[in-house]
């Protein structure tokens, strides 16, 4: 707001979010000079606090930017030891072999590790450095310059009233400006997606796509644990209805990480991917795996999934877009951690020349031929066809096929005999009526292998001050029952896997009701509504989920 005095912090650079990106970049960027001011801005109550991630972490891009990680005590304690791969059927499985897999899909030398864990890892080594980072700041608004250019953000606005407005207990936040803003905020944030909408990044590129992936931690009994034991499947649930999988991971301390990846292209607004992720556990592989053990902890998160074709230009005047800003998940592979710690060592190299040079407030253009042409590049371009398959053809062409043509390309260096191919419709546009698609009848949890959704949040640990305006904006209030009630029967209902959104009766009449406290900042809704009527902004700093070791 214009009329808003703000005190205004100066630095070289400015970076939003404490993921793999931002830090790598904050640590590259000190490393390369460490008189530059560098400043991390987190919106979590502390690093690490929303970060949710599979993950096995390939750690090529971390051997580059910390070669002593392992003297510097980096959380990367479970090397994988055994890679299994499996399609499930109703009641059993088939095991696919390794062997036919393209040379990419190995996870010998690849780490299980809580990426939480290991962004409050680099956040020592970046503070040891000199970096300032203050989590709990959350950036609500970007500064424009005089010519245009982004300059900085608003950051640590507190005590708004409900509607938006300040009051006696406001506080107004601070701007810190930079030579250069870095936006790597995760997938689908709020400042890189109005700086993709105001300088037109995604012109010409395909539309990006999404998937939701939803992870539970489970201590399990000792004699079926399998420490470094990588497991994926796909199938079953979810069979024609969407695309999708799961991983099952065991890390140290008797838990494995249970996770379930719903594509959100899917058709049928009927579907409902949380519970999808529910009845996967009663698999009789999942349910021998997980009897006896216990969950302890719970979250959700959008995944980017477009891939090459879908990455928009990565810089305007004055910024640039890291990590999942960008879209940078290789998914046959299911890792996009050590492309985002490469996108910011790149971006952070880029700037540094930049500055260096008494540039400041222009296009990073060394940062985008890096990305497309360096290792990021390398990596998502021979796995560009693979996602487009699976959307067209179905989870076993998409084997036969994609598994093709990436050993067509690791053979030709980069060479396919599809071309490149498109995406399509956005995964909002996907949505088909309710009218052609029938209802899915989906077993009640048991509260032992499965859960609802209310209770499962409650492991998320989300808190967000009731008082403060609600975060998740509808352009048009009435049009979730005006619209997508009689024509989608309101998938919001369905698709959050918070339990945000939810029809009440009221009066006779239905109404929409938005818990946002609940929210676990995924950024589904935001993607997949069909009317494309909400938005997901963010609250105050601290606010959210307060995830452990995810």
């Amino acid at each position: 707001m214009a009329d808003i005095e703000r005190e205004t912090m100066e630095y070289d650079v400015v970076i939003v979010g404490a993921g793999p990106a931002g830090l790598s970049a904050a640590i590259r960027l000190k490393q390369l000079d460490p008189d530059l001011d560098v400043v991390v801005l987190e919106k979590g109550s502390e690093v690490g606090a929303h970060i949710l991630s599979g993950a096995v972490l390939d750690p090529c891009a971390l051997n580059e930017l910390m070669p002593d990680w392992k003297e510097k005590g980096a959380p990367l304690n479970t090397p994988v030891t055994e890679d299994n791969f499996y399609a499930l059927g109703p009641a059993g499985q088939m095991r696919i072999p390794n062997f036919p897999m393209p040379p990419l899909m190995n996870n010998h030398g690849n780490y299980i590790v809580s990426m939480g864990n290991v962004c409050r890892w680099m956040a020592e080594q970046a503070e040891e450095l000199g970096v300032e980072i203050f989590p709990g700041m959350a950036c609500s608004e970007l500064v424009y310059g005089d010519k245009g250019e982004v300059k900085g953000v608003v950051a640590g606005v507190f005590g708004l009233e409900a509607d938006g407005s300040y009051g006696p207990n406001t506080e107004p936040g601070m701007e810190l400006h930079g030579k250069y803003v870095f936006i790597s905020e995760g997938v689908r944030g709020s400042l890189a997606k109005e700086i993709i909408e105001k300088y037109g990044l995604q012109d010409g590129k395909q539309p990006q796509k999404f998937g939701v992936g939803m992870k539970e931690i489970w201590e399990i009994d000792p004699a079926k644990h399998k420490e470094g034991t990588v497991t994926h499947t796909m199938g079953w649930p979810l069979g024609s209805n969407a695309g999708g999988g799961s991983f099952i991971y065991h890390l140290e301390n008797n838990q494995v990480y249970v996770g379930f990846v719903v594509h959100l292209n899917y058709k049928n607004p009927h579907l409902f991917p949380y519970m999808e992720f529910q009845r996967f556990k009663h698999h009789p592989m999942v349910a021998d795996l997980l009897e006896g053990g216990k969950r302890v902890a719970y979250g959700a998160r959008a995944i980017s999934e477009g891939g090459y074709q879908s990455m928009p230009k990565m810089t305007a005047p004055g910024a640039a877009l890291l990590g999942c800003s960008v879209g940078m998940v290789n998914v046959p592979r299911i890792k996009g951690n050590h492309n985002a710690m490469y996108s910011g060592m790149a971006a952070a190299e880029a700037a540094h020349a930049a500055i260096k040079a008494d540039r400041s407030g222009d296009e990073l253009h060394d940062y985008e031929e890096n990305v497309r042409k360096g290792p990021i590049g390398q990596d998502l371009k021979k796995v560009r066809n693979v996602k487009p398959l699976w959307s067209k053809f179905g989870m076993v062409a998409s084997l036969v096929l994609g598994g093709f043509d990436m050993w067509v390309q690791t053979l030709t260096r980069g060479v396919s005999l599809f071309g490149t191919l498109g995406h399509g419709k956005t995964d909002a546009a996907a949505t088909e009526p309710a009218s052609a698609h029938k209802p899915i009848d989906y077993p009640k949890p048991d509260g032992k292998l499965s859960f609802d959704r209310l209770t499962n949040v409650s492991f998320a640990m989300t808190n967000h001050e009731e008082s403060q305006p609600c975060h998740l904006r509808l352009a048009d209030p009435m049009r979730p029952i005006s619209d997508n009630l009689p024509m989608f029967d309101e998938p919001a209902q369905r698709y959050c896997p918070a339990g945000v959104y939810e029809i009440v009766e009221k009066d006779g009449k239905p109404e929409f009701v938005v818990n946002f406290q609940n929210c676990v900042h995924c950024k589904t809704c935001d993607i997949k509504d069909p009317a494309q009527n909400i938005t997901w902004v963010t609250p105050q700093g601290g606010d959210g989920p307060n995830y452990p070791n995810m």
